[in-house]
C-alpha cells in the first residue's frame, strides 16, 4: 500500500510528454547540424541583417533588431538578405530537417 500524497500511476500529462521527446525532430544528428549552421539553406533563421549578420527568422523579427540595435540608420527592407533564397539549391536532393518533427504516435 502506497502513501496518500503517492499517486500510483504515471499522469496523462507526463505520458504525452515522452511521447512527444521521443517523436520530434530537437536537431540531432547530421541532418541537424547541417541544419543549425545553415550549410544547406540557411538553417531556421531566413533573413539576415545587413549591419551585423545576425539571422533572424522573420522580417517582422528583422525590423525590431534594427530598430533596436542599428536606430541611426534608416530601416530599409530591400536591403535584407533572404537566405533561402540565395543558399538553397535548384533542386531539393536532400531531406530537410523538421522544424516540428515526426508525427508518428
Amino acid at each position: 500500500m502506497t502513501g496518500k500524497a503517492k499517486p500510483k500511476k504515471h499522469t496523462a500529462k507526463e505520458i504525452q510528454a515522452k511521447v512527444d521527446a521521443a517523436t520530434t525532430n530537437k536537431g540531432g544528428g547530421k541532418a541537424g547540424v547541417a541544419d543549425r549552421t545553415g550549410q544547406l539553406k540557411g538553417g531556421h533563421a531566413k533573413f539576415e541583417c545587413p549591419h551585423c549578420k545576425i539571422t533572424v527568422p522573420d522580417i517582422k523579427t528583422m525590423q525590431i533588431h534594427h530598430e533596436s540595435k542599428h536606430p541611426k540608420l534608416p530601416y530599409d527592407e530591400s536591403k535584407v538578405t533572404n537566405l533561402h533564397a540565395v543558399l538553397a539549391p535548384v533542386a531539393e536532393s536532400k531531406p530537410r530537417p523538421g522544424v516540428r518533427g515526426s508525427l508518428k504516435k
